[in-house]
Order: C-alpha cells, then structure tokens, then sequence
C-alpha cells in the first residue's frame, strides 16, 4: 500500500464519518488482533516491545537497547508478516548519530514499512536533560528533517507534535499526520502518574488543531496517549475537538492485558467448593477495592446523560464520600462534575442539532437531559456564546 493509497483510505473513512484508529504494537499478537478488532494502521515502536517486556514505555528513553535496531528487528520479524490488510509505520528514532537518515529511511521503505513515526522524540523530554540534548544537537528539528525525508521518498509520515511551533514544523515538513502527544499514557499498573486532565489536554488540543486549520486543513488530526485512555474519554474529545482519529498503546496492549491476566489469574486461583453467595461477596469487594472510580463517573455519563444523575448517587454507589469523590474527579478531567455533565449534554445538543434539522430545539434539550428548555437555552448561550436558535441558524448556512 502506497502514500497516495493510505490517504485515500483514511479520507475515505472520516467523509463516511468513522474515526482513523492507530495502534501502537510490540509483538506479533498485539498487531494481529488489532487488525482484526478493525485498527487502521499500526506503529511498531520501541516502547511497545518494553511494554512486552513488563516495563514502563519510560524505558523507551533510556540505555536499554539500540531503538532502531529493536524496531527493524522485531517490526520486520513479528509484526509485518501477520498483517495483511493494513499499512505498518516505522517508529524512527531521528536523534540517533550512528545512522545516516535518509539512507536508513531507504532501508525502512526496502524493507517493506509503509511509513513512519518520530519515535523516540525528544517532544517528551524536558528539563536539564532536554537542554544538554539541545546543545549536543540531539533536537527535535532533526525529528522534522525525519519526516520530510521520508515524505520525499513517498512514505506515508505521522509526526507527534507537543505545541504549535512543532505542529507548524511538521505540516511545512509535509506531515500526512498530526497527532498531538499528550503525554505517557495513565492508568494501570505501569502508567504514569502525572499526566495532564482531561480538560488541559483538551486545551492543548485546540491549540494544536487551530495551527492545522491555518496552514493545511486537509491534515488528518489525531490523538495519542496522557489522559485519554479509554473509549469514553476519546468520545470526549470527539465532542469538543475537530479530532479525526485515536492512536493508543498502552490502552491497547498493557492496560487490557494487566486487567484481563490479573483477574483470569485470580479466578483461576479462587475456583473451589464455594457457595454462590460466597462469590457474589468476592465480586463486591473486588468492585470496592480496585474499581476506578472517575472512570465510573464518566461511564456512566456517557450511558445516562440524557437522565437526571445525581453525583452523590453516584457516590454511594461507588462506596466513597461525595466529596472525595469530587476532588479525584477534579484532579483527573480538570472541572467539577456539573461542569463535565453540562459540557458533556451541551456537546450531543450540538451532535443532535447538526445531524437531526427536523427535532425541535425543545426535543433536543429534552434528549439530553434538560425539560426545562429555558435552563437549557441559558447554558447553550453561556458555553457557546449563541442561543440553540442561532447555533442552528449558522449550522444550517
């Protein structure tokens, strides 16, 4: 499959309104069953054969073993002879002083990749190390010649771009992707634990995606890693950003491979001559104990936005206090609660308004959970800045 294929593909796919999904692999079985599950490309990465491995994708960064060398080694071994119906991107470390970049973007291509990926990247080092990186000329330019390198030998490129300025390099370069990299991925036992909220990577986003509006609009504008790990949390950034699609590692490698193993293990491990009632209780506690609870909150949005939900309902249900449980989900999305609901309600009106002209705005406030339209229009103008009459009118023109 060649660029020009690839970009027909993924445009054929967003005009039919589905949504471009990425998976960040590091064996074989991983990339099989994501073809399978319907992903529309692969990245072999580095991080993904550590995450194999039982360790952080920190570990990508560090001495452990030469990136390119795993990548070719393992992409062209494990990865590329299972997949058949969708194109394989080489993660590339660009900084890398013992290759000749554009003879090894050759030996990519020669060895059947379809594209490539900046990573490693230094977007995801800061600090005193950053600098010492700079000043040895391990930059992130050298990321950008990466990219534009392989757009000239016809390879399909997917940049991760941190802020604007790298964004605007990327699209110069001729970056078929732009997905903005918020970050190691969160969640389960290895994910990071300082990662930016819900509505901080959102911002971020915004700021990235108004860059690809200016200078090319037809760039396909995607997602990876931070926050958003899950599918509600995608389904929140579809309904505040102009995002197209979702890459994911971690959130389809590491975090369902912990969850199901830990739990087949442990059912494995508890089978024995118990009464029903006995499991039941075991269920429970493993509920209380280990369930994560804003996840809960924001599943069960996304289930019941358009009923009454009371968060202390939801408190109790969960088994914590009302207000521990509103300073977790302060921390993790960045907003309280009857923020994210109004917003949240506030995205499917629009959803609802754009694709259904013959509902009444009445009907529409109704389906998302406000029968009193009058609150509804008040909240619309406030988050929008238009009335639900005037957001219509501009739609529909």
């Amino acid at each position: 499959m060649n660029r020009l294929e690839i970009i027909d593909k993924f445009q054929r796919q967003v005009k039919l309104g589905h949504h471009i999904i990425g998976v960040a692999s590091g064996a074989g079985i991983t990339a099989r069953y994501a073809e399978q599950g319907g992903a529309d490309f692969l990245l072999a990465l580095n991080a993904g054969k550590f995450r194999q491995m039982g360790r952080s994708s920190a570990a990508a960064f560090l001495p452990f073993g030469n990136s390119n060398e795993m990548v070719m080694e393992f992409g062209s071994r494990e990865i590329k002879p299972v997949i058949t119906k969708i194109p394989v991107f080489f993660g590339l470390n660009a900084t890398d002083p013992t290759i000749d970049i554009e003879r090894y973007i050759n030996k990519i291509k020669d060895m059947g990749f379809e594209g490539i990926n900046n990573f490693p990247t230094v977007g995801l080092i800061d600090g005193k190390y950053r600098e010492a990186l700079e000043e040895a000329g391990h930059t992130y330019e050298l990321e950008v010649r990466a990219i534009q390198k392989a757009h000239e030998c016809d390879l399909f490129t997917v940049a991760f771009v941190f802020d604007e300025k790298q964004t605007r390099q990327m699209l110069l370069a001729g970056a078929d992707v732009i997905c903005a990299h918020l970050g190691f991925t969160a969640g389960g036992m290895l994910g990071a634990k300082k990662v930016l909220s819900l509505e901080a990577a959102k911002r971020q986003i915004q700021k990235i995606f108004s860059v690809c509006d200016e200078i090319r609009p037809e760039v396909f504008k995607l997602i990876y890693g931070g926050p958003v790990k899950t599918p509600v949390d995608v389904q929140y950034m579809y309904s505040n950003t102009d995002l197209m699609g979702y890459v994911g590692g971690s959130s389809f490698e590491r975090i369902p491979s912990e969850k199901s193993i830990t739990n087949i293990t442990k059912a494995f491990k508890t089978t024995g001559d118990f009464s029903e009632e006995d499991l039941m209780v075991k269920m429970l506690e493993g509920i209380t104990k280990h369930y994560d609870y804003v996840q809960f909150v924001k599943k069960y949005v996304a289930e019941h936005y358009m009923q009454k939900i009371s968060f202390l309902d939801l408190a109790k249900v969960a088994y914590v206090s009302r207000s521990h449980l509103s300073n977790l989900f302060k921390s993790e999305v960045g907003c309280s609660f009857p923020e994210y609901l109004v917003k949240y309600r506030l995205a499917k009106a629009k959803e609802l308004i754009g694709s259904a002209g013959d509902v009444s705005l009445t009907e529409v406030a109704r389906l998302v959970g406000y029968p009193d339209y009058a609150q509804f229009s008040k909240l619309f103008k406030k988050y929008t800045g238009q009335t639900p009459t005037q957001y219509r009118n501009g739609h529909n023109h």
